[in-house]
């Protein structure tokens, strides 16, 4: 829902005008996150630090965990140099790769939060610090190279690509390490997808025509054919034509003057 709140709440306060696709966009999107709601998964009950501290230390989590580490650093310390300043996909893989940890931290800190609340001796466990200290990395290094993105690239642009990156990867680590999908049937995960890329679709609609004055009052002008521009042709085409016996039958003599 930041996607549809955004576009509208900068139209009011910012003055930025919502045209008629951004306004379908709009609702593309809560279309896409109703059916993601009505089809998402639930997850398993995780209520304490010891269970999360598990979770985190199965196989399959540390080894996802290592090809997030390994393509981050990658990115950051060999491709960013050489091409971040040229490819808009360098910056946000970083940022959207290191949302995987970001999210999964947060997780882990509402379940300390709501233990710190109801008694339970939070402080002590060293999940709670290394939680937040690996929160505020990520944090520190997503908003740090989505400003760089920003300060080379189209906003249009960034936005929606790096919606669609980070929220496919937060996604994929949810599936890994909560196993959010292992009990939905055919029918949700379809649905799932589905609303998925209806969000895609709509976040596409809203920022990559928000240039373009299209309103309903509008529409006609906007879809109707331009005419076509007038074909200018050089000299030697009009002589061609001229000379043409199809084109002037009358039999008399020409005279052409060449000017140079």
């Amino acid at each position: 829902f930041s996607v549809p709140c955004s576009a509208i709440l900068s139209s009011y306060l910012l003055g930025e005008r919502l045209n008629l696709l951004g306004k379908l966009g709009c609702l593309l999107s809560l279309v896409g996150s109703t059916v993601m709601v009505i089809h998402a998964p639930e997850d398993e009950e995780v209520t304490t630090l010891e269970e999360m501290t598990s979770k985190l230390k199965e196989p399959g989590f540390l080894a996802y965990a290592a090809i997030l580490l390994a393509l981050c650093f990658l990115l950051i310390f060999y491709l960013a140099p050489r091409y971040g300043q040229s490819n808009i996909l360098i910056y946000l893989t970083i940022c959207s790769v290191i949302g995987a940890f970001s999210v999964s931290s947060v997780k882990g800190l509402g379940i300390a939060i709501k233990g710190f609340f109801s008694g339970q001796p939070v402080l002590q466990h060293p999940l709670t610090w290394i939680l937040v200290l690996t929160l505020v990395a990520s944090i520190t290094t997503q908003i740090n190279y989505l400003n760089k993105s920003l300060d080379i690239f189209n906003t249009s642009l960034v936005f929606p690509i790096y919606y669609v990156l980070f929220t496919t990867i937060v996604i994929t680590t949810s599936i890994i390490l909560f196993k959010e999908w292992v009990t939905m049937t055919v029918v949700d995960i379809i649905g799932t997808v589905c609303g998925f890329l209806t969000i895609i679709l709509g976040v596409f609609l809203l920022h990559a025509f928000k240039d373009m004055d299209v309103s309903l009052g509008n529409l006609p002008q906007v879809l109707q054919n331009e005419q076509p521009a007038p074909v200018t042709r050089d000299d030697k085409n009009i002589l061609i034509e001229v000379d043409n016996s199809s084109i002037a039958p009358e039999d008399k003599p020409k005279v052409f003057m060449l000017c140079t």
